[in-house]
C-alpha cells in the first residue's frame, strides 16, 4: 500500500521485518516442543533460542539475496537461520515442517494483531456515529426516496441507522478474527507424518493461535472472510460518506466536511468547499471490494495445495488491513468533525417541497372518511402536483381543493382540523426515537 493511505501502527505489522520475526518465533517455538517431547536435546533448542539471528533490514536483504539462488523464500530464509546458529542445533531448525506450517502459522498472528486494531479504530467509528445521532436526536430534515423529498425524519435518525451496520460490522471483524487467528504444523498434506501434533499445539498456545485441521495450507476461506469483512467495513463507511457528499451539495446545504484553516477547496475557484474525504473514502471502498472477490478466489487451490494464492494475499492482506484501518479512521473523523446546518435542513423540509412531505395523512385521512384508496390517492397526487409546478403550498391548495373538502364534510370531519394534525411535524416524527432508543445497547 502506498503511504499515503497506511498508518504506521499497522504498516509494520507486514513489514518484512515483523514477517520474518515471527518466521523464526514459528521455528524456534517447534524446536522447544520437540525438546519438550524429548526428541531434540534440551540444549540444543536453548541453542537455538540464544544464537538466533537478529531479524533486522540486514537480515531481511540477506534473505532476498539468498533467494535469488534458491528461488524460494522460506529455503532461503531456514538456510540463514540455520547458518546463524550453526550446527549441530542449527540442524533441528524446520525439523518436520513444511513452509507453509511455518508461513500460515505465522501470518495467522499476524492477521490477529491486524484484527485488533481494526476493532479499536471501528469502536472510535462507531462511537463518533453515536455520539452524532444522539446530538440531533430531534434535528428534522426531510427524508429522500430515489434522491426525491420523501417524509420526514431526523439527522439523528439517519446517523443511528448506520451506527446500526458500524455495529454489524465489528461483530463480522471478530467473527473473521477468529476465523484467521489459526495456525497449522501438520506437515506437508497435513497428515502430521514427521511431526507430532503436540509441536503443532505448543506453536500455537505460544502465539494465542487456535490449531485447526489443514491440508498442506490452512484453508483459504478463513482470509477470504477476513477480507469480505475488510470490505463491508469499507462499504458502510462509503455509505456514509457518500450521504454527506449528497447533502454538501450546493443545492442541499445541510451537512458538510470541517474545512480547516488554510485549506483550499480548488486550485482555480477560491469559494469552493469540496467533500475531498468523503469522495476518498468513497473511492477507496471499491479497491476493498475488488479484494473480497480476489480472497474468495483463492479458496479453491489444486489438491492439498498450489500456491496461485500465495502471490495475491502478499498484496491484497496487507492491503485490504491498511486501507479498513485508515478508512475507520478517516471515517470516524469526518463524523465528529461533521458541520451539520440544522435551519437548512429545516427549512428544505418545511419550504423546499411546499409541504409535499406530509401528503399520505392525507391520503390516509381521506381513506378513513370513506373514500376508496384510489380515490383518495387521486385527489391528493393531483394537489400535489399542482403544488409542485406552481410552487404553491401543497395545504392552501388543499384547503381550497372542492373534492377534498367534500370528502371529509360527508364523514363529520372538519377539513381544518384535518390538515392541522397532518401537517404536524411532531406527530410525523413521534416514533423516531425509536431507532436512536436502539443505541442504547451499543457499547463503543
Amino acid at each position: 500500500m502506498i503511504p499515503r493511505y497506511s498508518r504506521p501502527e499497522m504498516a509494520e505489522l507486514f513489514s518484512d521485518e515483523a514477517r520474518l520475526g515471527l518466521y523464526l518465533e514459528v521455528e524456534l517455538l517447534a524446536v522447544e516442543a520437540w525438546a519438550g517431547l524429548g526428541a531434540i536435546p534440551a540444549e540444543e533448542a536453548r541453542a537455538c533460542r540464544e544464537r538466533a539471528p537478529s531479524v533486522d533490514s540486514a537480515f531481511v536483504a540477506a534473505v532476498s539475496e539468498r533467494e535469488a539462488v534458491t528461488n524460494h523464500d522460506t529455503a532461503a530464509f531456514v538456510d540463514l537461520v540455520q547458518e546463524a546458529i550453526g550446527p549441530p542445533a542449527g540442524n533441528w531448525i524446520h525439523h518436520g515442517l513444511t513452509s507453509s506450517d511455518v508461513v500460515d502459522t505465522a501470518q495467522g498472528a499476524t492477521l490477529a494483531k491486524a484484527a485488533d486494531l481494526l476493532l479499536e479504530a471501528a469502536d472510535g467509528f462507531v462511537a463518533a456515529l453515536k455520539a452524532k445521532a444522539l446530538a440531533h436526536r430531534d434535528t428534522p430534515m426531510v427524508g429522500r426516496t430515489h434522491g426525491m423529498h420523501a417524509e420526514p425524519t431526523t439527522f439523528g435518525n439517519k446517523m443511528a441507522l448506520y451506527c446500526l451496520q458500524a455495529d454489524r460490522d465489528r461483530t463480522r471483524l471478530r467473527q473473521a478474527r477468529e476465523a484467521v487467528a489459526v495456525g497449522k504444523l501438520s506437515g506437508a498434506v497435513g497428515t502430521y507424518s514427521n511431526v507430532d501434533p503436540a509441536v503443532e499445539s505448543h506453536v500455537c498456545r505460544a502465539l494465542g493461535l487456535t490449531p485447526v485441521p489443514a491440508t498442506q495450507v490452512i484453508a483459504r476461506d478463513r482470509h477470504a472472510q477476513y477480507l469480505y469483512a475488510c470490505a463491508a467495513v469499507g462499504t458502510t463507511i462509503e455509505a456514509v460518506s457518500l450521504e454527506i457528499r449528497h447533502l454538501q451539495r450546493s443545492e442541499v446545504a445541510e451537512a458538510e466536511e470541517a474545512f480547516g484553516a488554510g485549506q483550499k477547496g480548488s486550485s482555480a475557484m477560491p469559494h469552493k468547499r469540496n467533500p475531498i474525504t468523503a469522495e476518498r473514502l468513497c473511492g477507496l471502498a471499491r479497491v476493498l471490494r475488488g479484494y473480497a472477490l480476489t480472497g474468495l478466489e483463492d479458496v479453491a487451490l489444486w489438491h492439498e495445495r498450489d500456491i496461485s494464492h500465495s502471490s495475491v494475499e502478499r498484496v491484497v492482506l496487507p492491503d485490504a488491513s491498511l486501507l479498513a484501518y485508515y478508512m475507520l479512521q478517516m471515517g470516524a473523523e469526518l463524523v465528529r468533525d461533521l458541520v451539520v446546518h440544522s435551519e437548512r435542513m429545516r427549512e428544505n423540509l418545511l419550504d423546499g417541497s411546499y409541504g409535499l412531505v406530509f401528503s399520505q395523512p392525507v391520503l390516509l385521512a381521506l381513506v378513513e372518511a370513506g373514500l376508496t384508496r384510489d380515490q383518495a390517492y387521486r385527489i391528493v397526487q393531483s394537489t400535489a402536483r399542482r403544488a409542485f409546478e406552481s410552487r404553491q403550498d401543497f395545504r392552501q391548495l388543499l384547503e381550497k381543493e372542492p373534492a377534498f373538502a367534500k370528502a371529509l364534510e360527508a364523514a363529520g370531519r372538519r377539513p381544518a382540523e384535518v390538515l392541522d394534525r397532518a401537517f404536524d411535524l411532531e406527530r410525523a416524527l413521534g416514533h423516531a426515537h425509536r431507532t436512536i432508543d436502539a443505541l442504547e445497547e451499543i457499547q463503543p
